[in-house]
């Protein structure tokens, strides 16, 4: 018989320990000389993404301690290794430098220059060059400000030395790659205010006899077709990801610029390209692809012209599917099963676990997502995925409802996936529900769907996420009372652009956010090049619109906020600085508004140490405990301040 207890008040077993240790995440998958590869982030040992390989059903540590296969450029990294099975070529964070590592004597030798000053030179989506060679893009700073960057493509010797420049076509780049035949070298392009799913261009130069480029020719894309993954074909066409029609679908492009749709769909086989290195498609042979359809696995076929979805329990495919053992191999997760390494059979779309699964608790603690559409009072479409309170051994009294946090993802274009998720079965299994909201700018819903959001952000996705908390409410699924919102990054503006212009909440968490608009552009100096430039698009062009910075920007209407907020924070943060928390902390004080602001050194943009997701995660529960009224044994209580 179930306990009767409050929602919030259930004990469980799952703890945020439990989560932490979830949090060694593959990442970077490829197949090397016949064996399965991939980077692991490890929050137990401060975050350290090492390399494995699968050999024979068991993992084998290539990369160990204290080396770290992580880079900074964009801030989000690119593909950080290279191998050919017998060395490794992998970018280093402490250093941001290119090293080898012998696999057979384990002798790690730095192979391009230290730099004047701290990771003031750094390289990523290490590619395959010329023989002897590693080709990469390189980012240089240049000033003292966060913009003050360079970039180029480079050819890195393996025996050592300095890097000998290629290109510098646009003022972001991916990594060239090399034709079969070793003629042509092609890329991707773009520049500001263009963002990755904007607008890029796929960039082809000939490979002249000494290694130099020639001058490059654009064969797709342009100001208004975003082109996310290119790969050589053969040496005169290649196989691209691009939207001319308003959906990544898959192209083939020859050398003189044609461009053939293989698979007209309304789909998303692409996504947006904010890690150098992510890989959605990867050929089969005779005519058919491995693609990712909205981060599902399907294969497409050229001579049907059709899509077939393989192994739909994997609801989400990280971006590096790969070919191996008559089948494909990917990091992916389901509704019931937590992320791993897997290989799926293409005949018969089995299933095997290349990495175990974490030890879970009983299937009763973990909610099962479900997918759902609701409408904003316009009559658009806001997807959803719901995740009710579950846990065998408690009930709640009779007529209570549950409080609900709105989770909003980050980004803005980023987008929710409907697999089993420990950090929402943290709060679910004490009876707090969790919807993940899929807001207008949101990717895998079409080009039309992400421009919802632009000029609109602070608008569209705070109404959206309001609409989908108000329709639980009225449909009697949760406690109006007792509604919050949860997010980071992009998703903490949206936290606190709601608590300070809707009345839908009352309460929020607000993790590494954006608070302040005009300073987090590259003239206001508080963020890095990469998205310096993003609000053109999600705000406005300054100084046209400068309006719009300052009425949506939350710190401006503190006078606004709905009720508490927690706001948690990385020291070390380049994308949103931790002076944009701290000013709206100090404009909270005295202001009666019970909040809290945790910092965490050595944090970057996202938590990776297990300590800090574990008081992360311990005091938000404990925030929600204090502010709707429920206790929460074991957890300590979080230092509200007025």
């Amino acid at each position: 018989m179930p306990k009767i207890a409050p929602y919030g008040s259930w004990s469980s077993p799952i703890q945020a320990a439990d989560v932490a240790s979830a949090g060694v995440v593959p990442q970077w998958l490829d197949v090397v000389d016949g064996a399965v590869w991939w980077a692991e982030a490890r929050p137990a040992e401060g975050g350290r993404v090492s390399l494995v390989r699968s050999v024979d059903g068991d993992v084998e540590e290539l990369l160990p301690a204290p080396w770290n296969a992580r880079n900074r450029v964009h801030e989000y990294g690119g593909r950080p290794w290279l191998s050919d099975g017998t060395t490794l070529v992998f970018t280093n964070w402490t250093d941001q430098r290119v090293h080898v590592r012998d696999l057979i004597s384990g002798e790690v030798t730095p192979i391009t220059p230290e730099p004047h000053e701290h990771h003031g030179i750094r390289y990523g989506d290490l590619r395959p060059g010329r023989k002897g060679e590693v080709w990469a893009v390189r980012e240089r700073t240049t000033g003292p400000r966060r913009t003050d960057i360079a970039r180029d493509l480079v050819a890195i010797p393996l025996t050592g030395g300095e890097p000998r420049s290629l290109s510098a076509s646009h003022h972001f780049l991916t990594a060239p790659q090399l034709s079969p035949d070793g003629r042509h070298a092609a890329w991707l392009g773009w520049n500001h205010p263009a963002m990755p799913w904007d607008g890029t261009e796929l960039c082809v130069a000939e490979v002249h006899e000494d290694g130099t480029f020639g001058a490059h020719h654009v064969l797709a894309g342009g100001p208004d077709v975003s082109v996310c993954q290119l790969e050589w074909e053969e040496s005169g066409t290649l196989l691209a990801l691009l939207d001319p029609d308003g959906w990544w679908n898959l192209h083939r492009v020859t050398l003189d610029g044609e461009l053939t749709n293989l698979a007209p769909a309304e789909a998303e086989l692409g996504g947006a390209l904010w890690k150098l290195g992510a890989r959605w498609t990867v050929p089969l042979g005779g005519g058919r692809h491995a693609v990712l359809h909205s981060g599902r696995l399907a294969v497409l076929d050229e001579a049907t012209r059709s899509l077939t979805p393989v192994a739909p329990e994997l609801t989400e495919w990280a971006t590096s599917p790969a070919v191996f053992d008559g089948g494909v191999v990917g990091i992916a997760a389901g509704p019931r099963r937590d992320i791993a390494v897997v290989h799926v059979d293409l005949g018969t779309g089995t299933v095997t676990d290349l990495t175990p699964q974490p030890p879970l608790p009983p299937a009763g603690y973990l909610p099962v997502p479900r997918a759902r559409t609701f409408h904003t009072a316009d009559g658009e479409p806001v997807p959803a995925y719901v995740y009710p309170p579950a846990n065998p051994e408690f009930t709640a009294p009779h007529g209570e409802l549950p409080p609900y946090v709105v989770h909003a993802h980050g980004g803005p274009t980023g987008r929710n996936y409907p697999v089993l998720s420990l950090d929402f079965a943290y709060f679910t299994s004490r009876g707090i529900g969790v919807v993940a909201v899929d807001y207008g700018g949101s990717t895998g819903y079409g080009r039309q769907f992400r421009e919802r959001l632009r000029e609109r952000w602070g608008l569209v996705d705070v109404a959206d996420c309001a609409a989908v908390a108000g329709a639980l409410v009225a449909e009697g699924t949760a406690d109006g009372e007792r509604i919050a919102i949860r997010g980071g990054s992009a998703g903490g503006f949206t936290s606190a652009a709601s608590m300070t212009t809707v009345r839908t909440y009352s309460a929020a968490t607000i993790k590494f956010p954006i608070l302040d608009l005009e300073p987090w552009t590259g003239d206001g100096g508080e963020t890095h090049d990469f998205e310096s430039r993003y609000l053109d698009g999600l705000i406005g062009p300054l100084p046209e619109t400068a309006e719009r910075y300052l009425k949506r920007s939350p710190i401006n209407n503190i006078g606004a906020l709905a009720g508490p907020v927690l706001l948690l924070q990385g020291l070390e943060d380049e994308i949103c600085p931790p002076e944009q928390a701290e000013r709206f902390v100090e404009s909270l004080r005295g202001t009666g508004i019970p909040h809290a602001h945790l910092t965490f050194e050595g944090e970057q943009h996202g938590f990776r140490k297990a300590d800090t997701i574990v008081t992360a995660l311990e005091s938000e529960l404990a925030f929600y405990g204090q502010v709707f009224g429920f206790a929460t044994p074991g957890v300590p209580p979080v230092d509200l301040r007025r």
